[in-house]
């Protein structure tokens, strides 16, 4: 199963450090970001829930709930929970899934449908794939993807980006350009009208090309 933007993100029910989920009802009427990782005490992959702990509140901000996932089993990740406390100076405050059977990895297309049912004997090399990002939005489809190699962490300062870009999209029809950050100029959709930007931008907006609209960001 091949995901896109836009599809429906798959629903699943799995066991998490926070007890048994069904995926659609955890996010409710919110955002969610789930994000996955190879294998358990890896290095990478530990600095980077930790970072994500550490950044909670600003999901929070944004209504965005949090959802890790690893290819190992819910009691690796209370053990692994203790190193990343240590290590990187935040507990694990999100649930993290444990997916032994690598059932949800397969669902979300981050490794072969055969595969196998186990992640018994499999390395993180084996498993590398398995380093995705998925926005999704309240409406449970898939906003944006991005997908790292295991040598690579992941930028969580981007991935917020990323969100406020998807969100302001969703909220008010616009688009971000190259390098947008908060409060930064953006672009009025090309499926907007001239018409409907009038009534909603009376003063107008700046036209470096005929297929450009430059407005400031609605507040």
């Amino acid at each position: 199963m091949t995901l896109r933007i836009n599809d429906t993100a798959p629903d699943f029910v799995a066991d998490t450090t926070e007890g048994s989920i069904r995926f659609h009802e955890w996010i409710g009427d919110g955002w969610a970001i789930l994000f996955s990782h190879p294998k358990d005490f890896t290095p990478v992959c530990t600095t980077e829930l930790g970072a994500v702990a550490g950044l909670k509140h600003e999901f929070q901000k944004r209504n965005c709930k949090v959802l890790g996932i690893s290819v190992d089993g819910v009691s690796d990740h209370h053990k692994w929970s203790k190193d990343i406390e240590a290590s990187q100076g935040h507990a694990i405050n999100y649930p993290l899934i444990g997916d032994p059977e690598l059932k949800v990895v397969k669902l979300y297309d981050m490794l072969p449908a055969d595969t196998g049912d186990t992640c018994e004997g499999r390395t993180p090399m084996d498993n590398a794939t398995a380093r995705s990002v998925f926005v999704i939005g309240p409406d449970k489809k898939i906003k944006a993807t991005l997908t790292y190699p295991m040598s690579t962490g992941r930028n969580f300062a981007e991935i917020l980006r990323l969100l406020d870009s998807c969100q302001l999209t969703s909220a008010e029809q616009v688009a971000t350009p190259s390098n947008w950050q908060q409060g930064d100029d953006v672009i009025i959709l090309p499926a907007v009208s001239n018409e409907d930007a009038k009534a909603k931008y009376p003063e107008g907006w700046k036209e470096p090309l005929p297929y450009i609209r430059i407005v400031p960001q609605p507040k």
